[in-house]
């Protein structure tokens, strides 16, 4: 016989309906959404859903230090770059990307890709994509400089690829 609490506390469960965080605009080829930012998880994890349409560039080959990421694809078919090489990942496969390790993503086929991106810890990474948003919304190009400072702010380094 299991024992039941009488006095639960509705703090402990953290529902994000779709409605309330859908999916915004990341630029002209893709979307994303902040299913679960670190502020929501205490900064456990982050969780996004991104799509990214047909023969689209996602994000060029780069490197973290301070979180790893996780690629779970749920449909459509995503390139991913790990290992030196760039791969076709379809539904139900999953990457897992330690702290430093070189990896991107694009989309080389003829339907959109729907994948999750969870990142451990949860940094407040949903900085990252609001402000690369942003720059793809309003057509502002970065000087070298400032790209490279945009970068290291978020922890993340490119790499040839």
């Amino acid at each position: 016989m299991v024992g039941r609490m009488s006095h639960v506390d509705p703090a402990l469960v953290d529902v994000r309906p779709l409605a309330d965080h859908p999916l915004v605009s990341n630029g002209p080829t893709s979307r994303l959404r902040m299913v679960a930012p670190g502020s929501v998880t205490a900064g456990r994890y982050g969780l996004v859903e991104y799509h990214v349409a047909p023969h689209s560039p996602g994000a060029a080959p780069h490197v973290h230090s301070t979180f790893s990421e996780s690629f779970y694809v749920l449909s459509g078919e995503l390139t991913v770059y790990h290992a030196g090489s760039w791969d076709p990942f379809g539904p139900g496969d999953y990457a897992l990307v330690h702290e430093g390790g070189a990896h991107g993503f694009r989309n080389d086929g003829d339907e959109w890709a729907s994948f999750l991106i969870l990142f451990a810890p949860g940094i407040a990474r949903e900085k990252f994509f609001l402000e690369m948003a942003e720059l793809r919304r309003s057509g502002r190009t970065l000087t070298p400089e400032e790209m490279t400072a945009f970068y290291a702010r978020h922890d993340q380094v490119m790499v040839d690829g």
